[in-house]
């Protein structure tokens, strides 16, 4: 499909591994971005952050990024994440993604040596070559060492045709308001900081990317149904109730913190790949009690349709 516009949650799913580490465990793939679809987002972004996607071989980045196209199958837009120290690497992950039927490119530089602007530039361009897939510029100066001001990511999405969007995570509401500043509004952008959401929304921003469906359900979505219908009270009394969790995955890592959510909930998808661990007895107990003062129960096994 083609994607012109994109209002709502953008949800994240985790990759679940075999208990041996070995590869990727397809069936607990399925379940985990069936569980994804059943919130109703506006799209699924694949091998992000929450996807561990850093930690992939290249042979599983393009198994899992296969597996999310052909499991979604056309129910909602389908967004692979991008991440590579070398524009060619990039590059290459760009055309396989048109080639398996992907809609959308989350690209985000990652960097060893510090970057220039005109080194960041180059490097989105060569990918806006490489494919005729939008593309959602990523800033997340905390993971990948990159971070791109308002004015570089409004000129990616001035002057390079297939850059659209963007997802700014540094934290920072200020550069929200700077790219609407300075797009004169026109640049749709994206929260990608979960304690900012509801500022973000307020602020303007299209859509929420988040990893929070996969233990919170519909909840996300209806925080920003409320606040596009000018529901502030509703929005901000749902907010408050989830913003602990909300907080609570991200400084635990998406990984280690959603992987042991979803396995409390009855979808067991395996451990993050080390060097990551799992989940300490303690903070698990602690994420526990979040989910029980929220009301999120088990997942039942006949809504997935892989189980």
């Amino acid at each position: 499909m083609t994607i012109t516009t994109l209002e709502g949650i953008v949800a994240y799913p985790v990759t679940p591994f075999l208990s041996n580490g070995s590869g990727i465990d397809e069936k607990a793939f399925r379940r985990v971005t069936d569980n994804l679809l059943r919130t109703d987002p506006a799209a699924i972004a694949f091998l992000g952050s929450a996807g561990e996607s850093a930690y992939l071989t290249g042979d599983e980045w393009r198994q899992a990024a296969k597996l999310g196209v052909e499991t979604v199958a056309g129910r909602v837009p389908v967004i692979l994440g991008i991440g590579e120290l070398t524009t060619a690497a990039a590059v290459a992950k760009a055309r396989y993604a048109k080639d398996i039927g992907a809609d959308m490119l989350m690209v985000i530089p990652v960097s060893y040596w510090k970057l220039t602007e005109a080194e960041i530039y180059g490097h989105f361009a060569a990918v806006a070559a490489a494919t005729d897939l939008p593309i959602m510029a990523y800033n997340n100066p905390a993971t990948s060492g990159v971070d791109m001001p308002p004015s570089l990511l409004v000129k990616l999405v001035r002057e390079l045709d297939t850059v659209k969007f963007v997802k700014e995570s540094s934290g920072d509401l200020n550069r929200m308001h700077a790219i609407r500043t300075l797009s004169n509004g026109e640049i749709p952008f994206y929260n990608g900081a979960n304690h900012l959401a509801l500022e973000a929304l307020a602020a303007g921003a299209s859509g929420w990317c988040t990893a929070a469906p996969n233990l919170l359900d519909d909840r996300p979505r209806i925080l920003f149904e409320h606040m596009r219908k000018g529901r502030l009270g509703e929005a901000r009394e749902l907010f408050y109730r989830l913003l602990p969790l909300l907080r609570f995955i991200v400084v635990g890592g998406l990984p280690t913190t959603v992987k042991a959510g979803l396995r409390l909930r009855g979808l067991d998808v395996g451990d993050p790949r080390l060097p990551l661990l799992p989940l300490p007895e303690a903070q698990r107990h602690e994420l526990e009690g979040y989910l029980e003062a929220i009301g999120v129960g088990a997942i039942e096994p006949q809504l997935l349709r892989c189980a």
